[in-house]
């Protein structure tokens, strides 16, 4: 039904306008009590214990999640979350708020089932999503929610003030999200996958870690988990050298693999299938790397329950998507979350 959907309406329209059309859709009917009840039955979204994975000393109702990209403001998480994805990376958020690039800025590429993006990190900023988490977290049903905040450099910032930039992010952020993400792996923001050297990366998630851990204390919370998002373009030796940047500075783990600028379609970068070879290299060369304790989240080319096996294989401990989500519908998160929770279950009674 939706793949009609799909090909009847949204692809005749404008990609970004597509995408703001089912985000304030999905929106929403999140924020209706009953609404949400009868979506996530009538998707079967997986409940109770099915699936269920203790990470960061808390319980996720699953391994499945939705990357960032496609929330950026904490809009539409309870939606999100209806339609079973087990924990939702709102943003990229930047320290200040910004348009981004000008438009045109999404485009489809409909032969493979991937997307090609110049967005520049849109967002209203970290202030204004630090209140609207705050907001979502005074409600019972919003304290339940696994929610990430992935952090970026404003577009106008140098890159010798970044620390201080993702610093600010953190520090309005941690009090209300699960995890953080630091990315220096979009290709849109000039400069920004410069970042990823080591020698650069270091002040950044020192910084990030710090005022993060502040700002929970202050808050009465338990530390934050810190993770690092990198690019499938890094070689294999710059993926070790963050690897073990992440070891020594004792961070929560690695988000991998962002989009890609190796392909000759236009400017910025490229998601969905075309990723996918490439992040399962990624996330089992991580894997190798930081052990069997570091929280991993294979992210790049995800299109169903299959995809997300392969990633959990070589050694993923979560899962993300975004691009499917598009193609997909609405019925991606609960049958990915299924097929996820059915697997463990035969795990267990193996056992």
């Amino acid at each position: 039904m939706y793949r009609l959907l799909f090909d009847l309406v949204f692809r005749r329209m404008d990609p970004e306008r597509a995408h703001e059309v089912a985000f304030g859709l999905i929106g929403a009917v999140g924020r209706v009590p009953g609404l949400r009840r009868v979506v996530s039955l009538a998707l079967r979204v997986p409940r109770g214990d099915a699936g269920q994975v203790e990470v960061w000393g808390r319980t996720l109702p699953g391994r499945f999640g939705l990357a960032a990209g496609f929330d950026k403001n904490a809009r539409a998480v309870e939606g999100l979350a209806m339609l079973g994805f087990a924990f939702v990376e709102i943003g990229t958020v930047t320290a200040h708020p910004q348009p981004g690039n000008e438009p045109p800025r999404l485009w489809r590429v409909v032969e493979d089932r991937a997307l090609r993006n110049r967005m520049g990190f849109n967002n209203e900023g970290s202030a204004a999503v630090a209140a609207r988490l705050r907001r979502l977290r005074a409600t019972p049903h919003g304290r339940a929610l696994v929610v990430g905040a992935n952090i970026g450099k404003t577009k106008v910032t140098a890159a010798a003030d970044a620390a201080a930039d993702y610093a600010t992010s953190a520090e309005r952020l941690a009090p209300y999200a699960d995890y953080l993400v630091v990315n220096v792996s979009s290709p849109n923001t000039p400069g920004l996958r410069d970042l990823q050297a080591v020698d650069s990366l270091r002040p950044v998630l020192v910084a990030t870690r710090r005022a993060a851990d502040e700002a929970t204390a202050r808050a009465g919370r338990r530390p934050v988990p810190v993770l690092v998002k990198i690019a499938p373009d890094l070689s294999d030796d710059d993926v070790d050298a963050v690897a073990d940047l992440v070891t020594e500075l004792s961070l929560d783990g690695v988000v991998a693999v962002n989009t890609t600028i190796a392909h000759d379609l236009g400017p910025g970068g490229l998601s969905g299938p075309p990723l996918l070879e490439r992040g399962l290299d990624v996330v089992a060369r991580l894997r190798t790397r930081l052990g069997p304790d570091a929280v991993i989240i294979g992210v790049g080319g995800v299109g169903g329950p299959a995809d997300a096996r392969e990633y959990l294989a070589v050694g993923a401990t979560l899962v993300q998507a975004y691009t499917a989500f598009v193609y997909e519908g609405p019925t991606l998160a609960a049958r990915v979350g299924r097929a996820l929770a059915e697997d463990a279950a035969v795990t267990a009674g193996a056992r």
